[in-house]
C-alpha cells in the first residue's frame, strides 16, 4: 500500500508541471524572432524600410488575463537622402540604426490557444545623419544620436504546437527631436 501511495504521489508531482502549462499555455519565459516594416520619419519626411531582431520576456496567465514584461533588439535598414537640402549641391542621408525596448503588456486569451494584447513601455533609438556638400566641406558632418522615447502597440499570438508560437504586431514609437517610427512585425516564438 505504501508503494501506491508513493507511486500514486510521484505521478502527481511530476504531472503538476505538465497540466498547469496547459491551463496556463501563455504563461513561463518565451524569446521569439522578429521581423517586417519599419518606417522612420522625421521633421524632413519618413523612410520605409525592414526592421528585424529578437526579444525575451515572461509572462504570467490567471484565467484568460494574461501580463507580462519584455525586452527587444531590432536593426533597422531604414535609410534616405535627399539633394539640394541647404544649397544645390549638398546631399543629407538618414538612417535609422539599433532600436532597444523594454516594457510590459496586458492580453486577454480569447481562445485556449489565441491571445489579444496590447504593450506599452520605453524605446531608445540610434539615428544617424550624414551631411556632405562639396561646395564647402567644411560644412560636412556626420553624426550619430539616441533618442529616448515611449512605445505602445497592440498584437495577437496564435500557438503552434506546445511551446512554438507565432505573432503578429503593430507598434507605434515617439521619440525626441520629433522622430517617430510605425513598424508592423511578424514573429516566432518558443515559450520555455
Amino acid at each position: 500500500m505504501k508503494k501506491f501511495l508513493f507511486a500514486a504521489l510521484a505521478a502527481t508531482t511530476l504531472a503538476g508541471p505538465a497540466l498547469a502549462q496547459e491551463a496556463a499555455p501563455f504563461t513561463g519565459f518565451r524569446v521569439e524572432g522578429l521581423v517586417g516594416y519599419d518606417k522612420l520619419k522625421g521633421n524632413g519626411g519618413g523612410r520605409d524600410g525592414v526592421a528585424y531582431g529578437g526579444a525575451a520576456g515572461y509572462d504570467f496567465q490567471l484565467g484568460s488575463a494574461v501580463a507580462g514584461i519584455e525586452g527587444e533588439y531590432l536593426d533597422s535598414d531604414t535609410k534616405g537622402c535627399e539633394t539640394a537640402f541647404l544649397t544645390a549641391n549638398d546631399r543629407i542621408c538618414a538612417n535609422g540604426k539599433r532600436d532597444l525596448y523594454v516594457g510590459g503588456r496586458l492580453g486577454f486569451a480569447v481562445a485556449p490557444s489565441t491571445l489579444l494584447y496590447a504593450k506599452a513601455g520605453y524605446t531608445n533609438a540610434k539615428v544617424g545623419v550624414n551631411y556632405t556638400d562639396p561646395t564647402t566641406p567644411a560644412n560636412n558632418f556626420r553624426t550619430s544620436d539616441d533618442l529616448d522615447g515611449i512605445r505602445v502597440g497592440a498584437g495577437v499570438e496564435q500557438k503552434l504546437g506546445t511551446n512554438l508560437y507565432a505573432k503578429a504586431e503593430y507598434r507605434y514609437s515617439n521619440y525626441e527631436a520629433g522622430i517617430s517610427r510605425h513598424q508592423v512585425l511578424g514573429g516566432l516564438g518558443f515559450r520555455f
